[in-house]
C-alpha cells in the first residue's frame, strides 16, 4: 500500500462514509482558533502573506517565458505580486508530457498524494484566508471557511467520490463459462482505469479555491492532468494550492508538472487559447452563462461541468416566527453583499399579505420587516464589515444603481464600511418590470407581490426552471402548500430550505451532504458532487486473455 495513502486512510475512509450517511462530518475545522491550528496559527499565517506582498510568487520548475500579475486588493492593500507565466502551446506539451506518466500511476498512490495535499493545505488556511480576503474582498472569517476548511471539505469530497467509483468494481477477475460435457472457457481479465487527458479548471473571482478544487482534485484522482486557470483578479488562493501540489508530487517522485497554473492578466486573457486546444478533454468552469455558452460552442468534445448564473428565490406565504425569518433573511442576503451563486435575490409574497405569529402582515409590512431586520444587522460598522465585505467588482456598483430605477426603493444601498462595499438593496417591482427575471450579481433584492400563495410558488419555480437557480426558500405554515412548493421546485431542479430561523442559511452548502447545484436547470450542468461529476473523467478499458492448464 502507497505510504501516503495508508497515512491518509482514516480521512479517506471518514470521507466515505460521510458521503454514504449524509450526516455532519468535517475533518478541517471551520473556526479559525488557535486552540485548533496552533496557538501561533494566526500570527503566522499573517506574517507568511505579508511575506508573499510585493514579491514574485515563486512556484519551483514552473515553465515560466514571463512574469504576469495586476490583482488589486478591494480592501485597498497594494498587493503588487506576479506569477510565472507562458505560452498555451508550451503548458499543453507540459501537460501532456506529465499525463504520461501520471494516468499509469496505481490509483491509491493518486489518491494518497491528493489526501496528503489536502491535509498540508489545511495547515495553510490562514495563508490562504488572508489570500482570500485580499483577492475576493470577503471579510477574513468568510474567507478562511470558504477558502480554506469548506473548500478542502469538498476538495476532499471530490476525491472519496472518484475513489468510489473507480474502485466499485473488480480491477481483476478469472471469468469461467461452463461449456456442458465440454471443459470451461477460462479467462482472466483485467480492467484498466483510463483518463480522459487534460483537464482545465477556470477558477471565479468570487470563491477561487471553493470552486475549483471540487473538478481540480476530481480530475487528477482520476488520473488527468491539469491546468489551473484562476481568474485574473484571484490568482493567489489556487496558486498557493498549486505550489502545494507541486510540492508534494516532487516529495513522491512523480511528474510536478501534473498540475500547472495558467496565470493570465485583463487585458491578455488566455482562457479561450486553452478551451479551445484538442488536447483539452475536460473543462470546468464556474461564471456566467455568456461565457458558459461560449465555452459549450468551442470546446470541442471536451466533457464541460458547469456552475453558472442563475436566479434564486424566497417565498413567503406565512410565518410562525416573523421576526425569526426577518433576521434570518437579512443574513441571507447581507452575507458577502450577495456575491454568492447561493445567495436569494427575489422575494415572492401574495400582495394580500401573510398571516405570522404577530398578526396579519401586509405584502409593505413583509418588506418592510426585512428591510428593518437588515438595518439592525448593519448598525454597527464594524459588524456590518465583516458580514458584507467588499464589492470584488466595479461591474456590481453599476448593477446597483441600474436596479435603483426599476421600481419602488423599499431600502437603499450604502456603504457597509473599509474598502468597496455596499448594503443589500431592496425594490419593489411589478410585473411590467423584467430587470428581476435576471441574475442581479450583488447587494440586489427584488420583491414581487403575486396574487395568491400558489401564484408565487409558481413563478418562483417557473423562473428557476427557465433562467435556473440553485437554491430556494419557502416560509409556510401550511404544510399543502409546503408540499406543493417541493414538488414545484423539485420540477425546477431547486434544492429548496424550508422555514430557516436562527443559525442555518440558504446560502449555505455542506459538504458530504448537501448536493450543490442539481445539474438540472441552467444554472450548471453539474453536482457537487454525485457520480455523473466524477465517473466521466475516466473509462474502464479491458484486456482479457485465456488461461490454459
Amino acid at each position: 500500500m502507497p505510504h501516503l495513502f495508508k497515512r491518509n486512510r482514516a480521512l479517506l475512509d471518514g470521507a466515505l462514509q460521510a458521503m454514504k450517511t449524509r450526516e455532519f462530518w468535517t475533518p478541517f475545522p471551520e473556526v479559525p482558533s488557535g486552540k485548533i491550528y496552533g496557538e501561533t496559527a494566526r500570527a503566522d499565517g499573517e506574517a507568511d502573506f505579508a511575506a508573499l506582498v510585493g514579491k514574485p510568487f515563486n512556484i519551483p520548475d514552473h515553465p515560466e517565458d514571463v512574469r504576469l500579475g495586476k490583482e488589486q486588493s478591494p480592501w485597498g492593500l497594494e498587493l503588487d505580486l506576479s506569477y510565472p507565466a507562458a505560452p498555451v502551446q508550451t503548458l499543453l506539451a507540459a501537460s501532456e508530457a506529465a499525463f504520461a506518466e501520471w494516468s499509469q500511476t496505481n490509483i491509491e498512490t493518486r489518491v494518497g498524494v491528493l489526501l496528503e495535499v489536502l491535509s498540508r493545505l489545511n495547515k495553510k488556511s490562514f495563508l490562504i484566508g488572508h489570500a482570500t480576503v485580499h483577492t475576493t474582498g470577503q471579510a477574513f472569517p468568510m474567507a478562511f471557511q470558504a477558502g480554506g476548511p469548506h473548500a478542502q471539505d469538498r476538495g476532499l469530497e471530490a476525491v472519496a467520490a472518484a475513489y468510489a467509483e473507480m474502485t466499485a468494481s473488480a480491477l481483476d477477475a478469472v471469468w469461467q463459462k461452463p461449456q456442458g460435457r465440454g471443459e470451461p472457457i477460462v479467462l482472466r481479465k483485467h480492467w484498466m482505469v483510463v483518463p480522459r487527458g487534460i483537464s482545465l479548471t477556470i477558477g471565479c473571482n468570487t470563491f477561487p479555491c471553493w470552486n475549483s478544487y471540487p473538478g481540480l482534485f476530481a480530475s487528477l484522482a482520476t488520473g488527468n492532468t491539469a491546468i489551473v486557470k484562476p481568474h485574473p483578479m484571484a490568482i493567489l488562493p489556487l496558486a498557493i494550492t498549486v505550489k502545494v501540489l507541486r510540492e508534494v508530487l516532487a516529495e513522491e517522485g512523480l511528474p510536478v508538472d501534473t498540475v500547472l497554473l495558467a496565470a493570465d492578466e485583463p487585458e491578455t486573457p488566455v482562457t479561450r487559447e486553452i478551451v479551445e486546444a484538442a488536447a483539452v478533454k475536460i473543462v470546468d468552469y464556474t461564471g456566467s452563462s455568456t461565457f458558459g455558452g461560449w465555452i459549450r460552442k468551442n470546446a470541442g468534445d471536451a466533457l464541460l461541468f458547469t456552475e453558472e448564473t442563475g436566479v434564486n428565490s424566497v417565498v413567503i406565504t406565512g410565518t410562525g416566527d416573523f421576526s425569526g425569518m426577518c433576521a434570518n433573511l437579512a443574513f441571507s442576503f447581507a452575507l458577502y453583499s450577495g456575491q454568492m451563486c447561493t445567495s436569494p435575490q427575489n422575494i415572492y409574497a401574495p400582495k394580500a399579505g401573510i398571516d405570522t405569529d404577530e398578526g396579519h402582515k401586509s405584502f409593505d409590512e413583509v418588506i418592510s420587516g426585512i428591510a428593518a431586520a437588515i438595518d439592525h444587522l448593519l448598525a454597527d460598522p464594524e459588524q456590518a464589515s465583516s458580514i458584507c465585505g467588499t464589492i470584488v467588482s466595479p461591474a456590481t456598483m453599476k448593477r446597483i444603481e441600474t436596479a435603483r430605477s426599476a421600481g419602488r426603493i423599499v431600502r437603499d444601498s450604502g456603504t457597509a464600511g473599509a474598502g468597496r462595499s455596499a448594503t443589500p438593496l431592496i425594490v419593489a417591482v411589478g410585473d411590467e418590470d423584467k430587470l428581476h427575471e435576471q441574475e442581479c450579481f450583488g447587494p440586489v433584492v427584488f420583491a414581487i407581490a403575486t396574487g395568491t400563495a400558489a401564484e408565487a410558488i409558481d413563478r418562483a419555480a417557473c423562473l428557476a426552471r427557465d433562467k435556473g437557480a440553485i437554491t430556494a426558500a419557502v416560509y409556510a405554515t401550511d404544510q399543502h402548500l409546503i408540499d406543493g412548493a417541493a414538488a414545484s421546485f423539485a420540477r425546477a431542479g431547486v434544492n429548496l430550505s424550508v422555514n430557516l430561523t436562527g443559525n442555518i442559511y440558504v446560502n449555505q452548502s455542506a459538504a458530504f451532504s448537501d448536493f450543490h447545484v442539481t445539474g438540472a436547470n441552467p444554472a450548471g450542468n453539474a453536482s457537487l458532487t454525485d457520480t455523473a461529476f466524477v465517473a466521466p473523467r475516466f473509462r474502464r478499458v479491458m484486456i482479457r486473455w485465456p488461461i490454459s492448464d
